[in-house]
């Protein structure tokens, strides 16, 4: 039976490492859980259904992308993306606080308005305020929101990152006045702070005075070193509140996410394994595999004997290796599903040596084995 209300139980711990269960009205999320990015309704090269057998348990959307196209007419029409795409699980979408970093030289901040946009589409004007944001996101019938956001880039500037503060803690007001009591969705907070435990602290301690259903760390991930990353989070995850779900946003690769599980870290999405696909790198038991690579020309192991998904256990590395050097589409297709697939084996195994108290073993093990 599923649940009428979003919550949140933790289970276990395995030191700072957490098992918990997100309760959703469209299905439970067994945590640490890894969300393949979906930006425009699609997890790239890889079929709905096909998704749905790696036992992916949520994807992601992007609430900028999704309302450039199809935008919210058409997702009204359909009830949401869930119908509109044919996924019956959970949805979390962003808010377009990555977009404000990511597209930086097409839009402009003004703290009263929003993020002023001009379209990467066809230069028209776009108006992204913390209320149309959470707009956009029900229209698309998220199960989890996120409130908007501004995402500095890299910076060591105390002053820039504080900015960024004070305009993300204004947002996340406006967003919950917004998103109103609704106790069948979630509403996420996002903290900023840059590597600066001072400001992230501060950041954390507003929005838990606000009040959200999650807590997301933002403003990490676009471009400092992994140690300097772990070192953060291993300073102010414990600030965040126990009883809620915690949210790493745009992370990452399997050792990122393995660092940060360590630090008490439950949610991760990334493009990370389907731009692998489309490039020919595959993440496999044995490491990262560059299918371009002239050894596997005559390699006849599949990636994975155990994943029968599209029958992917029957498609040599020689046929990959063919398939890359003809420039054939179905290269990118295989390889991104057989990376999806693999990263949700990883999470489950993370989950089962929690639970098992024996994380600190498979984090040891892995911990460099995918560099």
């Amino acid at each position: 039976m599923l649940n009428a209300q979003f919550s949140f139980e933790l289970k276990a711990q395995d030191d700072k490492a957490r098992l918990g269960k997100i309760l959703t009205p469209k299905g439970d999320i067994e945590t640490p859980a890894f969300m393949p990015v979906g930006t425009q309704g699609t997890v790239k090269g890889i079929f709905t259904d096909d998704i749905k057998k790696t036992n992916t348990q949520i994807i992601l959307g992007n609430t900028y992308h999704l309302l450039l196209r199809p935008g919210t007419e058409i997702l009204g029409k359909f009830g949401g993306l869930h119908k509109f795409m044919n996924w019956d699980k959970p949805i979390l979408t962003d808010s377009g606080g990555y977009q404000i970093m990511s597209l930086s030289k097409l839009n402009k901040i003004d703290i009263k308005i929003g993020a002023i946009f001009k379209s990467h589409l066809d230069g028209k004007k776009i108006i992204l305020s913390p209320e149309k944001s959470i707009q956009v996101q029900k229209k698309i019938n998220s199960d989890i929101i996120m409130v908007l956001d501004e995402c500095p880039k890299l910076t060591k500037d105390k002053k820039i990152i504080s900015g960024a503060i004070k305009v993300s803690t204004e947002w996340a007001k406006r967003s919950k006045i917004e998103f109103g009591n609704n106790k069948s969705k979630a509403l996420f907070g996002i903290a900023q702070g840059g590597l600066y435990k001072d400001l992230r602290i501060e950041s954390i301690n507003k929005l838990i005075e606000i009040g959200f259903d999650g807590y997301a760390m933002g403003g990490l991930a676009v471009g400092e070193k992994q140690s300097d990353m772990f070192e953060i989070l291993s300073e102010t995850t414990d600030y965040l509140p126990k009883e809620k779900p915690r949210y790493l946003m745009g992370v990452g690769t399997p050792a990122d996410i393995l660092g940060a599980v360590n630090e008490g870290i439950d949610m991760f999405d990334c493009v990370m394994p389907t731009r692998s696909g489309r490039t020919g790198l595959a993440f496999t038991w044995q490491g990262k595999l560059n299918l371009k690579n002239s050894k596997y020309q005559n390699d006849k192991s599949p990636l994975d004997e155990g994943c029968d998904i599209r029958d992917l256990n029957k498609y040599s590395k020689s046929y990959l290796n063919h398939l890359i050097r003809s420039d054939e589409m179905l290269a990118s297709m295989l390889i991104s599903l057989n990376n999806i697939y693999f990263y949700q084996q990883f999470m489950r195994e993370i989950r089962n040596n929690i639970k098992n108290g024996t994380f600190k073993n498979f984090y040891k093990k892995y911990i460099k084995f995918f560099d």
